[in-house]
């Protein structure tokens, strides 16, 4: 039997409160009246909620989350609306209650929810909760560099550490560096954009100019790592598989206090001159199984790019027809 219909109203701080949490031309007031099938009325400040008592509940809850929302400063999309209402659904919480299997993990960053998307990049989140140091082993497209730039940046949001450091090894696939036109800081950038697009998808631009303004994200070749000692930092190389041995221990042996570290790479996507070893495979060979060091290695069945990706990685793992 349905609950008997209640009218609740809500006062809203401000004007500014008003256009954030009911969006543009009230789009989120419209998203969470059609979802939830209710009445709401937004006039001079107030919203007056009428409906079955536990749809209007719920709408209570949906819009105090919201307001939480504004209050921290947090850009509000329909996408955060759409998880709220996932969150406040009681037959979703009881399913997950009575469900054995274990809530998937996912990484919280401002109005975005980043979540493992395959067994894979979960037990690679887990093993970046449970580890100071992280290998982190796979083909393009698997999320290596993605996921551990997320849990950085909430790490840094949270306080738990001061400073993230993002490094690449400055080798050519197949160009040469020295043919690029400008200085050396023009130069360089090229092979540390793929670190400001991962950035850039979980922050504003205004966020990450602030932050690698203020020295909190710092973006810089593997070889300016040599002689320093990173305490309280979160430190992530990229395209580890481009490392020479006494790179890797050079830059494996820069963590200080309350510092992590997480190598990714794809041992099969090897740039270096021929006849150089790879330092990521050596390391992995050397440390894997010490106390505190994970080794997580993807396959093409992580793959979460565009769909072609997994086939284009399958078809250069085969042998070609003239090949015997």
């Amino acid at each position: 039997m349905p609950d008997s219909p209640i009218s609740v109203t809500i006062a809203l701080d401000s004007h500014d409160e008003e256009i954030a949490v009911l969006g543009s031309r009230d789009q989120f007031l419209r998203q969470i009246r059609d979802s939830l099938g209710i009445k709401i009325l937004a006039r001079h400040g107030e919203l007056r909620i009428d409906g079955d008592a536990d749809r209007v509940e719920r709408a209570q809850l949906v819009f105090s989350e919201l307001r939480q929302l504004y209050a921290t400063k947090v850009t509000i999309s329909s996408t955060e609306v759409n998880r709220i209402l996932d969150e406040t659904n009681p037959s979703a919480s009881k399913l997950a209650e009575l469900s054995p299997a274990p809530t998937p993990l996912e990484i919280r960053e401002g109005s975005k929810v980043v979540r493992a998307r395959t067994e894979g990049q979960a037990a690679y989140l887990k093993a970046l909760k449970d580890n100071e140091l992280v290998f982190a082993l796979g083909p393009a497209g698997t999320g290596k560099t993605f996921l551990a730039v997320a849990v950085a940046v909430g790490a840094l949001r949270s306080g738990s550490i001061k400073k993230i450091v993002l490094v690449r090894p400055a080798v050519e696939a197949g160009e040469h560096l020295g043919f690029l036109p400008g200085d050396l800081e023009a130069k360089i950038n090229p092979y540390l954009r793929p670190l400001l697009d991962a950035l850039n998808d979980l922050m504003d631009f205004e966020q990450v100019r602030r932050y690698m303004t203020s020295d909190l994200i710092e973006i810089a070749p593997l070889a300016y790592m040599r002689g320093r000692t990173l305490n309280d930092a979160m430190i992530i190389l990229d395209e580890g598989q481009n490392a020479t041995i006494s790179q890797m221990k050079m830059f494996l042996t820069r963590m200080g206090s309350n510092a992590r570290i997480v190598v990714t790479g794809d041992p099969s996507q090897n740039d270096l001159p021929p006849g150089i070893p790879s330092g990521l495979d050596d390391a992995v060979d050397r440390i894997r199984g010490i106390k505190s060091v994970g080794v997580i290695t993807l396959t093409k069945s992580d793959i979460v790019r565009h769909p072609l990706v997994q086939a284009i990685v399958e078809a250069y793992e085969k042998p070609k027809k003239d090949q015997y």
